[in-house]
């Protein structure tokens, strides 16, 4: 694995670690190689894009010190670090497949980061050139195949491989009860929010519900996790005095499953855009995981996911009043939220399973070694339907 220093979310290395140019290390039997990148915070358009380039300029440069490859693995949640697998692969002789986990630089533009415009068309020009010149493409939800076929005229050498969770750590247990009583959280109705706190994901509409609800005793709204938008959002809840608001920023990942079992409700929100259509969050999986409800404000696959599994409640992306109503009608009927809570993890134990979601990665990437054809290559779907049992 080739990788910065750690230092998500404030640009701040982690103690232990450098940032250095080339150093290794091993952990749980994988080989980790970290290069140097200018650090940046996880906010501010321009430092982020600098250090994305930076570590794509860094990979460059330690190449002859790589070792050799049966197939290289690059990944895109910023289109330039997926980039790093087509300078790799001819200096290393072995296919590449890029896993597109956003549509870069669509994404940008639906979060009002750029404009359409010149800068844009150039960096679309790129991205259809990387996934034509790509062995093959992993994509994480099945709304992206039809805009990468577009761009690769390849359907065959697309495949798609969801986002999973580890079924045994995130199980409903008796650490819920510890992060309840260590926050003050006892006998309430909690709606929580997990994860990153960016530009993309419409937060406010949280502080918006918890002001409807301020008056109702039985409800408090948790949010964990950082990003560009947590500094405002906390702002934003001090100046309105939302005491039913708990901001508690990045937590380590080992407590997380102890925040979902701490959950009777899970808010996994994205701002109204075409472009979220086609976003399957990966907290999704965690929730169901965890037995816990989900509220979902997103639409497309998302809401079609949701919908099939039997798993919550889907709200119009940005819509307080219907989140608000979701938090009462699921704190009214605690037998429809447990059914919600099942159905999620029977579906979640079929469908996302890291293991078995693993394992098909592997499939693929010994066929994309072997320079066999993919099973299973992706089908531009008709309309986003259920993933089936």
């Amino acid at each position: 694995m080739v990788t910065c220093a750690p230092n998500h979310p404030h640009g701040k290395i982690y103690p232990g670690y450098r940032n250095r140019l080339f150093q290794s290390e091993t952990i749980d039997g994988v080989r980790v190689i970290r290069v140097w990148t200018a650090l940046a915070a996880n906010e501010g358009f321009a430092r982020r894009i600098l250090n994305y380039v930076s570590y794509l300029a860094s990979v460059m440069l330690v190449l002859p010190w790589l070792p050799r490859a049966d197939v290289i693995v690059s990944t895109s949640p910023q289109f330039f670090c997926g980039l790093a697998g087509l300078f790799v692969r001819p200096f290393k002789r072995a296919p590449w497949v890029l896993e597109i986990r956003d549509l870069w630089p669509e994404s940008i533009v639906a979060v009002g980061a750029m404009r359409k415009g010149l800068i844009i068309r150039l960096l679309e020009a790129l991205e259809g050139f990387a996934y034509r010149q790509a062995d093959a493409i992993v994509s994480v939800t099945r709304s992206f195949v039809p805009h990468i076929v577009e761009r690769c005229g390849a359907p065959d050498k697309i495949a798609v491989i969801i986002n999973g969770a580890d079924l045994s750590a995130y199980v409903r247990g008796d650490n819920g009860a510890a992060v309840r009583k260590s926050f003050g959280l006892q006998g309430k109705f909690v709606g929580a929010y997990v994860g990153t706190h960016g530009m993309a994901h419409g937060l406010s509409t949280i502080l918006d519900a918890a002001e409807l609800l301020r008056d109702d005793p039985r409800f408090a709204f948790l949010m964990v996790g950082d990003g560009a938008e947590r500094a405002r959002l906390q702002a934003e809840r001090e100046a309105r005095g939302l005491d039913n608001v708990l901001i508690l920023g990045q937590r380590p990942k080992a407590e997380m499953p102890g925040f979902w079992s701490a959950t009777d409700a899970s808010l996994i929100l994205l701002k109204r855009s075409d472009t979220f259509k086609k976003v399957l969050p990966s907290k999704m999986a965690e929730a169901m995981a965890t037995q816990c409800p989900i509220v979902l404000g997103v639409e497309g696959e998302a809401r079609a996911l949701l919908e099939d599994a039997r798993a919550g409640i889907a709200i119009e992306p940005e819509n307080a009043r219907q989140l608000a109503d979701a938090m009462l009608k699921l704190a009214d009927d605690p037998a429809l939220a447990a059914s919600f809570g099942r159905a999620g993890r029977e579906f979640a134990t079929v469908n996302f399973d890291r293991a078995k979601v693993a394992a098909r990665y592997l499939d693929l990437l010994e066929d994309v070694a072997a320079r066999r054809p993919i099973k299973g290559a992706a089908q531009i779907p008709a309309s986003v339907g259920p993933l089936g049992r």
